[in-house]
C-alpha cells in the first residue's frame, strides 16, 4: 500500500440497493487512472450503513473486478474488538489483501486499550492490517508513543494518519520504514506528508480525478516539490469543495456528475442540496474534467 490509494465510494441505486454496474465503472476508472490501491467499504464507502450480505458482496465483487492488479483493502474497524476480529475474518473470506482498521469509535479507549485492541486483531492472524487514526470521527487519538509499541508486529503493516500537523508527521516519519508504512489520510495536507517522507495517501478526491491524484503522489513521493505543488494547486479547489459537506456526501455528488452512479446515500446522510456547496463542486470538477 504505497502511492495513490483511493478510498472508494459505494454507489447505491435510487431504491437504496447496491449499484454494482456503477461500482464496476468506478473500479475500472481507478485502474485506468493509475490508482495503486483501493480501500473498499471504508468510511467513504459508507461501511457502517451496509448490511452483512452487502458488505460481503461488495468486497467479493471488487476483488473479482480488480483481479489482483492492485491491492484491495477492506474497512473492518468496529467499536468492539471482538466485532473487529469477526469482520476482519469475513473480509479475508471475501478475498481482500488486507484490512484497514480504524480506532474504536465513540468509546474513547485509553492508549493501553488501543494497544491491546490492535494487537488482538493482528494476533487473530487472518489478514495483514493497516491502522487508521482519524480523531475527529472517532473521538480518540492513537498517539505515536502507542504506535511505537505496535509497529513491530508482523501483521501490522503501517498507519493511515489523518492528523495533519507537522509535529505528528515528523514523528511518524521517524517510526516508518521498509516494514512499516506511514500513509496520509487527509487530502488537504497529503502533499506535506508525502514531501516529508510518507509513502502515499489514502484519498477521497482520487474517486473523481484518479490520474491527476496519481501524478501528485508520484511527484511528492519522488521528492519533486515543484511538480507536486503544481498538481496541488490544480486540485485545491476540488479538495476545498469536497470539504463543503461531511464525507462522503460531496464525493457522491461528484461521482454522479461524472456519470458514475447516483448521489444517493443512506440515512442519516442526505445528498448535497442545490446551493453554493454544490455549485462550487461542479465548478471545481469542470476545471479538471472536460466531460462535465
Amino acid at each position: 500500500m504505497r502511492g495513490s490509494i483511493c478510498a472508494i465510494a459505494t454507489p447505491f441505486l435510487p431504491d437504496g440497493g447496491l449499484d454494482l454496474p456503477a461500482f464496476a465503472a468506478a473500479l475500472d476508472a481507478q485502474l485506468a487512472g493509475g490508482t495503486q490501491g483501493l480501500v473498499v467499504a471504508g468510511s467513504t464507502g459508507e461501511a457502517h450503513l451496509l448490511d452483512e450480505a452487502e458488505y460481503d458482496r461488495l468486497l467479493a465483487f471488487a476483488c473479482e473486478r480488480v483481479a489482483g492488479r492492485i491491492p484491495v483493502y477492506a474497512g473492518t474497524g468496529e467499536a468492539a474488538t471482538a466485532k473487529t476480529v469477526a469482520l476482519t475474518r469475513r473480509a479475508a473470506a471475501a478475498g481482500v489483501d488486507g484490512a484497514l482498521v480504524v480506532t474504536p469509535y465513540y468509546l474513547r479507549p485509553t492508549q493501553e486499550g488501543l494497544r491491546r485492541h490492535f494487537l488482538t486483531v493482528a494476533d487473530a492472524g487472518t489478514l495483514p492490517i493497516l491502522l487508521y487514526n482519524v480523531p475527529p470521527r472517532t473521538g480518540c487519538d492513537l498517539l505515536p508513543e502507542t504506535l511505537e509499541g505496535l509497529r513491530g508486529h508482523p501483521r501490522i503493516l503501517g498507519i493511515k494518519e489523518a492528523v495533519g500537523d507537522a509535529g505528528r508527521m515528523a514523528r511518524l516519519i521517524e517510526l516508518a520504514g521498509e516494514e512499516f508504512v506511514y500513509l496520509s489520510g487527509d487530502d488537504g495536507t497529503a502533499i506535506l506528508a508525502m514531501l516529508a517522507g510518507a509513502a502515499g495517501t489514502i484519498s477521497v478526491v482520487a474517486n473523481l480525478v484518479p490520474q491527476l491524484f496519481r501524478q501528485l503522489c508520484d511527484a511528492a513521493v519522488g521528492g519533486n516539490e515543484s511538480g507536486a505543488r503544481h498538481y496541488q494547486m490544480r486540485l485545491q479547489p476540488l479538495i476545498d469543495a469536497l470539504n463543503g459537506a461531511p464525507n462522503p456526501i460531496a464525493v457522491k455528488s461528484g461521482l454522479s456528475m461524472l456519470g458514475l452512479g447516483t448521489d444517493h446515500l443512506r440515512l442519516p446522510l442526505l445528498a448535497l442540496e442545490k446551493g453554493p456547496a454544490r455549485d462550487a463542486l461542479e465548478k471545481a470538477l469542470k476545471g479538471l474534467v472536460s466531460a462535465i
